[in-house]
């Protein structure tokens, strides 16, 4: 299940760089997770790294209407990865 980040964030920042799939930005001090990037760091890491280092308790939770099964986060994970060397070949190639 992908998360979501709850009215209780303080806007620390914290979470931000450190997604490894870039699945959280902030506009004007609010900060979200696109769901179609999060994969609770599913392939990088065993837990979430942003609930890990938020300094919030239940500021970033289950989002309820992206219910993903850890096979679904792995699959995501595989297809943004490949997304990263097709997008770094087509630099390299001046595409």
């Amino acid at each position: 299940m992908a998360l979501m980040i709850t009215d209780e964030c303080i806007s620390c920042g914290v979470c931000l760089l450190e997604c490894p799939n870039e699945a959280i930005v902030e506009d004007n001090g609010v900060f979200r997770i696109r769901g179609g990037r999060c994969t609770e760091c599913a392939g990088f890491f065993d837990e979430p790294k942003c609930r890990e280092l938020c300094p919030v308790s239940e500021c970033i939770v289950p989002n309820p209407r992206r219910p993903e099964t850890r096979e679904m986060l792995l699959e995501k994970h595989r297809r943004l990865e490949l997304r990263k060397r097709v997008e770094a070949a087509m630099k390299v190639t001046g595409l």
